[in-house]
Parts: C-alpha cells; structure tokens; sequence
C-alpha cells in the first residue's frame, strides 16, 4: 500500500534538541551547591527524576512536561542542595521548547515533501505551537502528551495520530530520533517506524526500525514514498 502521510517527532528530528540548555542548568545547579558532584552526575540524577515522573504520568494523574520539567528540577535542586534559582533554570529550558533552531534538512525536507506531515510531540501544546508558528513551519495536525493524556511510546498518542489524520497504520511513517519514543511507539500499533540517526549511533535494544536514514532529506528517498 502507498504512503500517503508523513508522521514527524518534532524535538531532535525537526529542531534540536534542548542540550545546550540543560547542560547550562547543569552547571548553575553544580555552582550553587554543597555538594561536591559534578555536573554529569546532576544531570544523570535530573533526567533520571525526569524520566520517573514521566512515566507515571498519564491518565487522571497526567502531568503536562512543564509540570514534568518543573517537579523533576526541584528534586534536583533537594538532592544537591543547591540554591540556584528554580524559576530562572526552568526558563532556559522553557525558551529552548518555544524558539528551538531548525535543521538544515528539515527545512529542505519541508521544501520538497508533498504528503501531508502530522507532528508527534511530549512538549506541551502552546510550547511546539509557538515553536511552530516561529518557523512557519507547515504541517496539516499537531498531536501532543497533552491532548492524550499519555507520553510517546504510549501507543493511544499514535492511534489519535491516526484518527485525526484519517489514515489506516499502512499508509503511514513514522519518524523520529529516539527508538523507545518514536520507533516503539510506531512498531506497537503498525505503522513503519524510520529511524532518524543523524549521529551515525548503535541501534539498542529491541525496537527495530523499518528504515533507518542519516537526515530527514532521506526519508523522500525510502522507496515506498517514490511515485513510478
């Protein structure tokens, strides 16, 4: 069966990521503590915290990724003992989400895709629509944690994906950089994941990609999305 749309992870695939963000507050955090750990190790400790808060939220105890970002922080802070300011910290991040840089060939993707493009993202709702709006972006739906209620790899955010588009699994891909987020997501609910590996980095685990590409130009190249 022909592809007919184009699901796209925003963060990392689309913009970069927050990195240079969080490893700053990484560094206030490590400057304003009693501690003697590093700044590797507090951000270990932080997306660790992160990632524990996120995955247990959903449903009635659903938190958006502010409130997310915002209760993993101040453990953070607790376990370091550190008195950097919360409020200042969570802005750094909270800009990076609203007016995140492009990739090259994003932009060249968007100039040469014809299919429709429907964004996937964790990021909170006004946070990637700002972002989206910014970099005249065009894309025909948005699909976020919040208007679900679970966080990817949940596959209930892949199959809203799928109503709101109209699209049966098969005429889809999916794609994004991160093979727990994106790739098992897609593969859980059929429809063919591609691996956006702009690193060059090992598969792990046991979410196996149908396709795997270097930068998002690519992807126009995955046979299925060729017209004969």
């Amino acid at each position: 069966m022909a592809i007919k749309a184009i699901f796209l992870d925003f963060y990392g695939t689309v913009v970069h990521e927050e990195e240079a963000s969080l490893i700053e507050i990484c560094h206030k955090i490590k400057e304003e503590s009693d501690t003697e750990s590093s700044f590797e190790e507090i951000g270990y400790y932080w997306m660790k915290q992160f990632n524990q808060v996120l995955n247990n939220s959903h449903g009635e105890k659903f938190l958006k990724q502010r409130d997310v970002s915002t209760t993993s922080l101040q453990n953070t802070l607790a376990h370091f003992q550190s008195s950097a300011k919360e409020e200042e910290l969570l802005e750094l991040m909270f800009s990076q989400w609203k007016s995140p840089a492009i990739y090259e060939d994003a932009v060249e993707f968007f100039e040469k895709n014809t299919l429709p493009v429907y964004i996937l993202s964790n990021v909170d709702s006004s946070d990637i629509m700002e972002a989206i709006q910014l970099l005249n972006i065009k894309v025909d739906g948005v699909v976020t944690s919040e208007d679900v209620k679970v966080y990817k790899p949940h596959r209930d955010m892949f199959n809203h994906a799928l109503e709101l588009s109209g699209y049966s699994p098969e005429e889809v891909l999916h794609v994004g950089d991160s093979l727990t987020s994106d790739v098992l997501g897609a593969n859980q609910v059929g429809i063919n994941s591609v691996w956006l590996n702009r690193q060059g980095k090992a598969a792990t685990g046991d979410s196996k990609p149908n396709f795997v590409v270097k930068n998002l130009n690519e992807v126009l190249d995955i046979p299925a999305l060729i017209k004969i």
